[in-house]
């Protein structure tokens, strides 16, 4: 028995089926998209904040003695970590000022990867990938930010 030629095999119901959700998938709106990836960057940075004020100096020793970031006070240091912890992961859910707030916390990233957490790599670029899509696409259209741009481009 010889096989057919390639071309001459008969779509399958099962590629047909495949085709479909593929194409669906193509479809779904970015906002949808961007909800969860809003909240998932939020909920990593809200969870260090309440570790660190859970026990305020241990915090501050962390960063007296294990974090060793260059130019800024540990107790500097310490307050400005927490304070944008506190207001970047509030502003991400509720989409407003989202390119600026990611923009921050990649730099916070990359400074953690780079002076505290230099193996911790795996972790940081699954951050940095989700942070990259808010950056280049925004905050999808159920956030502050479009509503904000809307009212200003009429």
């Amino acid at each position: 028995m010889t096989p057919l030629p390639q071309s001459a095999t008969p779509p399958t119901i099962n590629n047909n089926r495949l085709l479909r959700l593929v194409q669906w998938f193509d479809h779904v709106p970015y906002t949808l998209l961007a909800i969860p990836l809003r909240i998932a960057v939020a909920t990593i940075f809200w969870n260090s904040a309440m570790t660190k004020l859970a026990n305020w100096e241990t915090a501050l020793d962390l960063f007296r003695e294990e974090y060793n970031l260059p130019l800024l006070p540990p107790e500097l240091a310490a307050y400005m970590t927490v304070s944008i912890e506190l207001t970047a992961p509030m502003l991400l859910v509720l989409g407003l000022a989202t390119r600026p707030v990611v923009a921050l916390l990649l730099g916070m990233t990359a400074v953690i990867e780079i002076f505290v957490y230099p193996l911790a790599w795996p972790t940081h670029i699954q951050w940095a990938a989700m942070l990259l899509v808010l950056l280049c696409r925004g905050a999808g259209s159920w956030s502050i930010d479009h509503f904000l741009s809307k009212r200003w481009t009429r």
